[in-house]
């Protein structure tokens, strides 16, 4: 009985600091980083492939180990385009072992029409990963774009923004930040 109590006591206090950590980095949203909803238990993405810039084929779990920003977008959404500067300055910025942006470009989007895209507006640190047919958008529940999810070290995902956002702000890297420290 008493190693059940001390079981349930661990279990309490490790899900009292999860909740923690969260509500200390919820707080760090300003601007159009409050609209990035936490969830309160994280969720399971689908195993899906999805077509890398050349022809490969990755699927979410390749990417676990790091807390992943998926971006989910097309080269005709016009927020999309506006925002895409600004993953890649956080990509410059905090990419790396612990952190990657993914860029999923979902639909009819031609492998030509993003790179055009991507050389114009000077990218060349973002993935150019197609979601051709929409089943890994649809089964995330992908409805709009843009649509960012971020996803734990577990490869889980953990929250969500719909719409553009200031991806470059201080507010973003510091969730971001805080994110890595604590996962």
């Amino acid at each position: 009985m008493r190693l059940l109590i001390c079981l349930y006591t661990a279990l309490l206090i490790g899900a009292n600091a999860a909740a923690a950590d969260i509500t200390t980095i919820e707080a760090l949203r300003s601007g159009s980083m409050k609209k990035l909803t936490f969830h309160t238990a994280a969720k399971a993405v689908p195993e899906v492939y999805f077509a890398t810039a050349d022809g490969d084929q990755k699927q979410l779990s390749d990417f676990r180990g790091k807390i992943v920003l998926l971006n989910f977008w097309a080269t005709w959404c016009a927020p999309c385009r506006v925002e895409m500067p600004m993953l890649s300055e956080l990509q410059t910025d905090l990419g790396g072992d612990d952190f990657e942006v993914l860029t999923l470009a979902t639909g009819r989007n031609a492998p030509g029409a993003l790179k055009r895209f991507f050389d114009k507006a000077g990218i060349d640190n973002l993935p150019r990963h197609r979601d051709i047919k929409q089943q890994l958008a649809r089964k995330m529940g992908i409805l709009g774009l843009p649509i960012t999810v971020i996803l734990n070290r577990e490869g889980e995902e953990i929250a969500r923004l719909r719409g553009d956002a200031d991806w470059s702000s201080n507010s973003a890297k510091a969730i971001i930040t805080a994110l890595i420290e604590t996962e």
